[in-house]
């Protein structure tokens, strides 16, 4: 070495030490956008059927035949259904009115058996209450029971059938009195306002 030179040149860009500067570390900031994204192509669409003489499609058109007589059978299975509808309207309101007749029948035959039975073992108190309104008003239980002492003693007796009308209720009992002698009684009943029961009026003849 000529000890005379001075320091060896550095080139430029360099550290005094003589390496390679470090590389300068990446600008921060948001990352790139993305690119537009790389269409699919569609699958590819399923082969044809084979065409030709005796060959079956896939899906096989809907029936036509049939389809008259299908509308005919199901407007016939709808009138049938009004008929029965009606029919069976009509058979309700009949079973009703008959329903109807026999709970009369019945609530009105208990009745007059209850004070029939009443009179025959003299039981006046009981056969008064069954009384209607009416006669309770004509007649104090004291009275009653003093009228019907006097009347011929009931031996046996037999409710028949209801008789309605259009205003009365009737119902007639064949009475055999202990002297042997029969008579049909028939006792007027009317309803309680109140309680809806069938209560004795009187007789008729």
């Amino acid at each position: 070495m000529n000890p005379t030179s001075g320091p060896p040149e550095i080139p430029p860009g360099l550290p005094p030490s003589g390496f390679p500067a470090p590389a300068s570390p990446p600008l921060s900031g948001p990352p790139a956008p993305a690119g537009p994204p790389v269409p699919v192509s569609d699958p590819l669409p399923p082969p044809l059927p084979p065409r030709g003489p005796g060959v079956v499609p896939p899906f096989a058109a809907p029936p036509t035949e049939g389809r008259t007589n299908r509308l005919w059978l199901g407007i016939g299975a709808a009138g049938l259904f009004v008929l029965l509808c009606c029919g069976g309207g009509i058979a309700a309101l009949t079973g009703l009115g008959v329903f109807g007749f026999r709970a009369i029948d019945e609530r009105a035959r208990v009745v007059v058996t209850d004070y029939v039975d009443a009179l025959e073992r003299a039981e006046y108190g009981e056969a008064y209450a069954l009384l209607c309104d009416d006669r309770q008003r004509q007649q104090s239980p004291d009275d009653f029971a003093a009228t019907e002492s006097l009347a011929p003693r009931i031996d046996s007796f037999h409710v028949r059938k209801t008789q309605t009308s259009t205003e009365d209720v009737i119902v007639p009992v064949d009475v055999t009195y202990q002297s042997g002698s029969t008579s049909t009684v028939r006792f007027v009943l009317a309803q309680d306002t109140g309680t809806g029961e069938f209560e004795v009026c009187g007789v008729t003849d």
